[in-house]
């Protein structure tokens, strides 16, 4: 096939030009004069252009909020694209989220507002009853440069209490939609604009075949990070391979998770709070919420980033990934897949297809990260730490820091300073001193160097405090939202 299809609000759209670096959010204002949706920052952190994204999943028909600009118009195949023009009460007048952000004062200077809007209708949908934190969460990735955040939060509170999710356009669409949709599936898709290709496999062993035809074709997954290659860097990213939809399969087998590599954070979040529920918060704050029901674990991985949010802390839960090279697989330990800054342990052809993480019962478990600002920001320093204690000595420790060096990375000289250890003081005491032989942390515009290392020492000594007293007077852990 060579048509993009998907709907967008109300209409059918067939598009048979289309190049692998078109953002929705382009189409959208541009060839569309949908121009509630505003571009802010390009690059998936403001919040301005949030629209929902309609996805038939295996439980139905989900809406989630994502950013249109990063959001790349190839991976929008078989969706439903509803921006704020579509919105509209049971009367045809304002949609409840609109009304309750006239009426109490939620938008300031107006800009950010339909972004805001659309992040809220997401919410609204499917937390009728949402509750300040949960509202907290929601607006993660969207930034109101006039503070009007409590406006915003009391408005979202009113439309909650408002209800009306039952008369909703969306949900009386919904087996309308899923029909739609449902109907455009199948098959690989090749779309070009000139030069620019993008192709959408039909499954994955379907992309198992386009990569060893394309080996050196660029993966898209969710697009947060390649969105910003196209947005900012101006890279040229043909011929893409759409991948998002794929391989998306979860399941818990023997005490393990495994996570297909298309699986995003939005979808693992309830297997994490279930089963790793020390990473919960963490996990909340990764990138804000449309980036989370973008982004995929397994390119978080792929990639490649020293400040990746999710290997530190699956490399100290000892997780492994599948390697797929057309029909023939291998499993690593994910430590073993970074070799270098910018190089990873994958073959020309070869992708990540599934990841699986021992859940640990018993064991000491803790996720930290640190950014400029607590939410929807890229890390500094993240750590992941995995003790197992029996009769108070420290029998197996794993801790995994990135941002410390050219890799996510083990700190082999701390865990051997606790290994056999008391688990005491005295023992992280000399685990911190031993980081030093660990990292040589770099400046950069996030953090320095001495900061970097300072900031590894102290948690080390968070994680002693928090483990050794979970009774102590002061909170050292803010759980997102709280």
């Amino acid at each position: 096939m060579t048509q993009l299809r998907f709907l967008l609000n109300d209409q059918q759209v067939a598009l048979t030009e289309v190049g692998a670096s078109d953002t929705l959010l382009d189409h959208l204002r541009l060839a569309r004069r949908l121009t509630g949706t505003k571009e802010g920052c390009a690059e998936g952190d403001c919040g301005a252009c949030t629209v929902l994204l309609g996805r038939l999943t295996e439980g139905g028909l989900v809406y989630e909020p994502v950013n249109a600009c990063i959001r790349l118009l190839a991976s929008c195949h078989a969706t439903h694209v509803v921006t704020i023009e579509h919105l509209r009460g049971p009367d045809g007048g304002l949609h409840p989220v609109q009304a309750a952000m006239v009426e109490h004062h939620g938008s300031q200077c107006g800009f950010c507002t339909p972004g805001i809007v659309m992040a809220l209708y997401g919410l609204w949908m499917t937390d009728p009853q949402a509750d300040e934190a949960a509202i907290e969460v929601a607006l993660q990735g969207n930034i109101c440069r006039c503070t009007g955040y409590q406006p915003i939060i009391t408005a979202a509170l009113a439309a909650g209490a408002a209800g009306g999710q039952a008369q909703d356009a969306l949900a009386r669409e919904r087996a309308s939609v899923t029909a739609r949709l449902a109907g455009m599936a199948g098959g690989r898709i090749t779309l070009a604009r000139g030069a620019d290709r993008a192709i959408i496999p039909a499954d994955a062993d379907d992309l198992a075949q386009v990569l060893l035809d394309q080996p050196q074709a660029t993966l898209v997954a969710g697009g947060t990070d390649v969105g910003l290659w196209v947005t900012k860097f101006l890279r040229d990213i043909s011929p893409a391979v759409f991948i998002g939809h794929l391989m998306k399969d979860i399941r818990v087998e023997d005490g393990d998770l495994h996570l297909g590599a298309g699986v995003t954070y939005s979808e693992a979040a309830p297997l994490i709070a279930c089963h790793i529920p020390e990473a919960h918060d963490y996990w909340l704050r990764i990138g804000g919420w449309q980036v989370r029901n973008m982004g995929t674990i397994g390119a978080n991985i792929a990639n490649g980033s020293p400040i990746g949010d999710t290997p530190p802390l699956l490399i100290a839960l000892g997780a492994r990934i599948v390697l797929r090279r057309g029909d023939a697989r291998r499993e690593l330990p994910l430590e073993d897949f970074f070799l270098d800054y910018g190089k990873q342990d994958r073959a020309p052809g070869e992708f990540v297809e599934r990841i699986v993480i021992p859940t640990r019962a018993g064991a000491r478990i803790a996720a930290y990260k640190i950014t400029k600002r607590h939410d929807s920001d890229i890390t500094a320093v993240a750590a992941g730490l995995c003790l197992e204690v029996q009769g108070g000595v420290i029998t197996d420790a794993r801790l995994a820091f990135g941002g410390m060096a050219a890799t996510p990375k083990r700190a082999r000289a701390a865990e051997a300073a606790l290994q056999g250890q008391p688990f005491a003081e005295s023992s992280f005491d000399a685990a911190a001193r031993a980081l030093a032989q660990d990292f040589t942390p770099l400046s950069d515009m996030r953090a320095s160097a001495d900061y970097r290392a300072l900031v590894a020492r102290n948690l080390l000594r968070r994680f002693w405090l928090e483990q050794s007293d979970p009774g102590l007077p002061v909170r050292l852990r803010q759980p997102v939202g709280a």
